[in-house]
């Protein structure tokens, strides 16, 4: 990938208004695929757009291929990372202000927490003249003691006085801020998140999840996809699986992704009794063949922007066990597109999965209903498509040609 740190040859003069991206990273998860996708889709349509990211962290899985796969390069900032420290924010501050001054963007568009305070204030230092940021959640609520949610609170309101438009991937992510007073009124635009679903479809992939554990096709499987971090709560879908195993003692299970907490959560399961039953498999990129496999997936986060594995599992047609967290009660209509239980309920997830494992024909209306409801909401196309809109909405506010 180009380093910004190096020379990068300006890009041509082009018809439309140029507009630079900037996430703090390309880890595996909701934003990295959204601001790829996003990113390509806006070329198609015509307009001058670049990626600038910075590194992703060690434990973290790297969507970087993603990108190169859709033709986007991104730009890369060495020091624009989580905990770099301050004189690390200061090189990237400094880097980000000349090459928003060399380029000369008409917009530029920011996504995750600290590329939002670094590429904000770089972008409003070099006179960029609109200034848009994305929140893909918030760390309002789940995350940090009173004090520093108070802090993060002000840094936010701050921040949000400073942007021409804030975009809110889910109308939950919309009233957190509101709730907060953040921002609210006709500066904030709900935009959902945009994925590739299509690859989830019916006969999409050959599922490939069952033969690699040795699983026969009457032994119910379980799943759940994501960091392993607190904010996620994996703790309760352990707990829920020793509780499920006791009711079902052939079900098996599968953790798929990786982070700080995977050394802690192998050992609770072994202290469970659950070695050899619950199966930690790493990050995967191959979801697509392992949804099919899993008869039910599970989500059991503090909180949540857009639940990404749950909307990818839904595209597959799978039933969902959920927590009702921040932007779930967006994506899933309880009893019919899936079941939402209280967060920290490991009694209540462990209910609602043998519920449905006992029952095929339901989990089989409630994938069918779960797919139909997901697949026009959350595709890459509409994000593009309300996403230029926008665009061309605040360049004519103005005067800009777009």
């Amino acid at each position: 990938m180009p380093n910004l740190t190096t020379s990068l040859n300006a890009h041509p003069a082009s018809p439309r208004a140029k507009v630079l991206r900037v996430i703090t990273r390309l880890n595996i998860g909701g934003p990295a695929q959204h601001v790829v996708l996003l990113t390509a889709g806006l070329r198609r349509l015509g307009w001058e757009t670049d990626l600038v990211t910075g590194r992703v962290d060690p434990d973290e899985g790297d969507m970087g291929d993603l990108a190169l796969s859709a033709g986007v390069r991104p730009v890369v900032v060495p020091a624009l990372r989580n905990g770099a420290g301050p004189l690390a924010d200061l090189r990237t501050l400094l880097s980000l202000y000349r090459f928003f001054r060399r380029e000369r963007p008409a917009l530029v568009h920011l996504h995750l927490l600290k590329a939002r305070v670094l590429g904000g204030l770089a972008a409003r230092w070099a006179r960029v003249p609109i200034v848009v940021e994305t929140l893909h959640g918030t760390l309002l609520a789940g995350y940090y003691a009173a004090p520093l949610t108070r802090l993060l609170a002000a840094l936010e309101r701050w921040l949000a006085r400073r942007m021409d438009a804030v975009v809110a991937v889910s109308p939950a992510v919309a009233r957190e801020l509101a709730a907060a007073r953040v921002v609210s009124g006709p500066r904030v635009h709900v935009i959902p998140l945009g994925l590739d679903l299509e690859r989830f479809r019916d006969g999409a992939a050959r599922p490939t999840l069952r033969r690699s554990l040795g699983a026969p096709a009457e032994v119910p499987l379980v799943g759940i996809v994501g960091r392993l971090v607190p904010i996620k709560g994996v703790d309760a879908f352990i707990d829920a699986a020793a509780q499920i195993r006791r009711r079902l003692p052939a079900a098996q299970f599968v953790v798929v992704g990786d982070g700080p907490l995977r050394l802690d959560l192998e050992r609770r399961a072994r202290e469970a009794g659950l070695a050899g039953q619950v199966h930690f498999l790493g990050w995967r990129r191959n979801l697509e063949e392992l949804y099919p496999d899993l008869d039910l997936i599970m989500l059991t986060s503090l909180n949540e922007g857009t639940p990404v594995s749950i909307i990818e599992a839904m595209a597959a047609g799978r039933a969902v066990v959920a927590t009702r967290a921040g932007g779930v009660v967006d994506v899933v209509e309880d009893g019919v597109t899936g079941v939402l239980v209280p967060p920290r309920d490991p009694g209540a997830l462990a209910a609602a999965a043998v519920a449905l494992l006992n029952d095929p024909e339901r989990r089989r209306r409630m994938g069918e209903a779960a797919r139909s409801a997901v697949l026009p909401r959350y595709g890459a196309a509409r994000l593009v498509e309300e996403t230029d809109a926008l665009y061309r909405a605040l360049l004519a506010q103005r005067g800009r040609r777009s």
